[in-house]
């Protein structure tokens, strides 16, 4: 299936953006770890949430977490310190994605973990159980999620767990995203230096907790501002001091022209009519939104150098190549360089007339090229359905504030 988008000539909408995905996942993990009976509120409807959900539910000897990588990290972790045996797979690119730095780590912690078909990638085989173990060291450029699965488990462990992380340390607001999460819950969790994190062996205590909403999805609201002629945009349950780290995109795209707004409900996007000739970033600590500003600055015309990108490697796709495949339909040349740098200085080549938009199986993809509708009115999102992944509601929130979608031909 494809979607074939307009977009209206000026955006004035209200959007209940979704709950948070890193959000909902950790607090998941850690209520689970907490063995207590207190609700979660606003958890994410996202397919990342749901198998999460499933998994902790159903109590399932076999687990497919289809795509979910996030679910995989944190699921590996979980299983291995809570008795009983599990299976844990996904789909076919699943499969392909490496985790044999966690099984490494938490195999030093006392897990028991075998790797069904291929040696460092999924499925994993998992007999859950009490891990003595307590220190680990990890290169700081690893996924934070690898860090993130072995700190939630921390505090369940028999003698707590020092972690220590080497050379550059990259997504740390991941991390202190998920100490945060860990601290509300009763853990005693903390940097004690630049590189090292201490957990302590003190229980979790259950309680309620509701999400808040996902500033990941907020920003192909300002990518949309940001490309519209005209914009007034109100997006409800986002928060000035936020624990996301991906709320630092309200000051990126400033620079782009996008006011944020700050209200009793939420928070309000309008256009401020200045924007920077050229934009250097570095996406170390904020690679999910990496998509989103490579086609608001190319569509902006705003030549742009993003580093920190080591990790799109290994997200739903090959992020880089991705961008740079697509981006050469809409008529721009992008240049990568050692893994981690993505960059286009105006180079330009004629257009596709009737651009579809491959998606990668990769939601990222079809979100942050939707809004070019806005400069491309034959665009089109090939297998659109993916960004359940993330924020399912997403076509239906662009038919609120206007835009067009009809089924494409394939």
């Amino acid at each position: 299936m494809r979607y074939l988008l307009s977009a209206p000539s000026q955006i004035k909408a209200t959007i209940q953006l979704p709950a948070s995905k890193s959000i909902s996942n950790r607090a998941l993990i850690i209520h689970a770890l907490s063995k207590g009976d207190d609700v979660l509120s606003n958890l994410s409807d996202c397919d990342d949430t749901q198998v999460m959900i499933k998994a902790l539910t159903e109590g399932n000897e076999v687990i497919d977490i289809l795509a979910a990588g996030t679910a995989m990290r944190f699921l590996t972790a979980y299983l291995s310190s809570t008795p009983g045996i599990h299976t844990i797979t996904g789909t076919e690119r699943m499969q392909q994605r490496p985790i044999q730095i966690l099984v490494n780590a938490l195999r030093e912690l006392g897990a028991h973990i075998e790797y069904v078909r291929n040696e460092g990638f999924p499925p994993l085989r998992i007999e859950g159980r009490e891990l003595t173990g307590s220190e680990i060291t990890l290169k700081g450029n690893v996924s934070s999620q690898y860090i993130s699965a072995l700190l939630m488990i921390g505090p369940v462990l028999k003698n707590g767990l020092q972690l220590r992380l080497t050379g550059e340390i990259v997504s740390r607001p991941y991390i202190n995203l998920t100490l945060q999460l860990m601290k509300d819950f009763g853990a005693s969790a903390s940097w004690t230096s630049d590189q090292n994190i201490q957990v302590d062996p003190q229980p979790y205590h259950c309680l309620p907790f509701t999400v808040e909403s996902d500033w990941s999805a907020a920003s192909y609201w300002y990518q949309i501002a940001a490309l519209s002629p005209q914009a007034d945009i109100e997006l409800t349950g986002l928060f000035r001091h936020s624990y996301q780290g991906d709320s630092r995109g309200a000051e990126v795209f400033a620079r782009l022209g996008v006011a944020t707004e700050y209200t009793e409900t939420g928070i309000r996007l309008k256009k401020n009519g200045t924007c920077v000739e050229r934009l250097d970033e570095d996406f170390v600590d904020i690679p999910d939104l990496a998509q989103t500003f490579v086609v608001t600055c190319a569509l902006l015309n705003v030549p742009f150098r993003f580093t920190g990108l080591q990790s799109l490697r290994i997200k739903e796709t090959d992020r880089i190549e991705a961008l740079k495949t697509e981006m050469k339909k809409l008529g721009y040349i992008l240049h990568d360089k050692n893994d981690s740098i993505l960059s286009w200085d105006g180079e330009r080549v004629e257009q596709q007339t009737c651009p579809v938009i491959k998606t990668y199986e990769d939601h990222r993809m079809a979100m942050a090229f939707a809004p070019a509708a806005i400069h491309y009115p034959t665009i089109q999102i090939d297998e659109p359905q993916v960004v359940s992944k993330s924020y399912p509601g997403y076509w239906d929130d662009l038919r609120k504030a206007g835009f067009g979608i009809k089924v494409g031909e394939e």
